[in-house]
């Protein structure tokens, strides 16, 4: 099954315009100033594509793999002249942001595959990121997107909850603002650890 980001857009647009008068009594949702006016929110989420993808050591990775933490999904090739614009912000993302709650995943679509991908890594410096190719171009066409880069986020459940078509600042102050919403809106509330002490209990008596 595909899930073309125009048809997810669209429906999220047309979505937003019905409830506009809703909207501004409700909560303000996903902080979406300067580099991130072009985010679209996809309400409601939709489950993300169940396509496969390789590691920089050749063995297969789907998105399931990463559930648990919001990701960040950037199709990217290094062709791409807005995406080789926006690959050190999205490294720089991944050092600030990356670990338990979230990881940015960017996947190469480059039909030269992993070698591609080493190369330009090492020219650019990028660190942080991992490396991840799909040289099939199995996400690209199972999402129908419009063009590179194109970058969708997915929430902790596996849910697309937004798209943004085209290259932006992913280590601006904006990004890391809108990031962090879904990191905090999702995150698990921290067990209660039970009472032991039973003087804060004790009462007089007789």
């Amino acid at each position: 099954m595909s899930y073309p980001i125009r048809s997810l857009l669209s429906l999220a647009a047309l979505v937003a315009a019905l409830l506009a008068p809703a909207a501004a009594v409700a909560a303000a949702g996903p902080p979406r100033d300067g580099p991130m006016a072009n985010f679209t929110p996809i309400d409601p989420p939709r489950p993300a594509p169940a396509a496969t993808f390789a590691n920089a050591d050749g063995g297969t990775v789907s998105l399931d793999s990463f559930r648990g933490r919001v990701v960040l999904l950037n199709l990217w090739a290094t062709w791409c002249g807005p995406c080789v614009d926006e690959m050190a912000s999205l490294d720089h993302l991944q050092a600030k942001l990356g670990g338990a709650d979230f990881a940015v995943v960017a996947v190469s679509q480059d039909l030269g595959g992993l070698p591609t991908v080493t190369r330009f890594y090492k020219r650019h410096g990028i660190e942080a990121l991992a490396i991840y190719t799909d040289s099939r171009n199995e996400l690209s066409h199972k999402l129908e997107i419009p063009g590179l880069p194109t970058t969708m986020l997915i929430g902790r459940d596996g849910r697309a909850v937004g798209a943004f078509v085209g290259g932006t600042e992913w280590d601006s102050p904006e990004a890391i603002a809108l990031i962090r919403y879904y990191i905090d809106a999702a995150k698990p509330a921290a067990p209660v650890a039970p009472d032991t002490d039973a003087s804060v209990i004790r009462t007089s008596g007789p």
